[in-house]
């Protein structure tokens, strides 16, 4: 198993395959593991076959609803920009620090609320439904939120990172690097990491007749 998934404490101790049926989740790669495999044993099958998009889709439903919606924050920060501001992902940031009914109540006024163009929308949606309810009154709270719409949300907002730049792979990297730190304990802030580009060498100029 690879040292990279080593360490992931906030991750439930149950077979992979259990975390993505109740998630209602399914790997696209043709993995050669056991159903028994753990969430470490996946990701490291998956790493080596080269599928981002399923690491990151591991990664969604196996963290606690609390930290994937940071996870989702943290993607929804690069998406709307260091400077730029949304109430879909503000509410859903003050949720994640206290994760109380009325941080909720705003997050779902905002939802009302939103543009439809709202490029932060899936953090408040994740936020909102992480309780694993409908809402917080008495009948609303007896009342299941949608399979799996948590990891949905952290899942589709992370690969919309994807084409943010400079390359597919070093954002494939970010998004899980975030996801594993934050399964390890900690806040998601990791550096983007960026290939230096190959050294090319000066072509030597041909020599020209009578060149001395």
């Amino acid at each position: 198993m690879s040292q990279r998934f080593a360490d992931l404490k906030k991750v439930p101790e149950q077979p992979a395959a259990r975390l993505l049926a109740a998630a209602n989740a399914v790997l696209e790669t043709k993995l050669s593991v056991p159903a028994s495999a753990s969430v470490a044993q996946v990701l490291t099958a998956l790493e080596e076959a080269q599928a981002p998009v399923d690491m990151i889709r591991m990664l969604s439903v196996s963290l606690p609803p609390r930290e994937c919606v940071w996870w989702a924050c943290c993607a929804g920060r690069d998406i709307i920009g260091a400077e730029g501001q949304s109430a879909c992902l503000s509410a859903a940031e003050a949720w994640v620090f206290e994760p109380n009914a009325d941080k909720r109540a705003r997050v779902q006024a905002v939802m009302d609320t939103a543009n439809p163009n709202e490029r932060a929308s899936l953090c408040a949606t994740a936020a909102f439904y992480a309780p694993g309810n409908m809402g917080d009154s008495e009948d609303l709270q007896k009342m299941p939120a949608p399979v799996g719409i948590v990891a949905a949300c952290a899942f589709g907002i992370n690969i919309q990172t994807i084409e943010l730049g400079p390359s597919p792979q070093a954002r494939f990297d970010l998004a899980i690097d975030r996801a594993l730190d934050i399964a390890r304990g900690g806040n998601g802030k990791v550096e983007l990491r960026v290939s230096e580009p190959a050294a090319t060498e000066t072509p030597q100029q041909p020599e020209t007749e009578g060149q001395s």
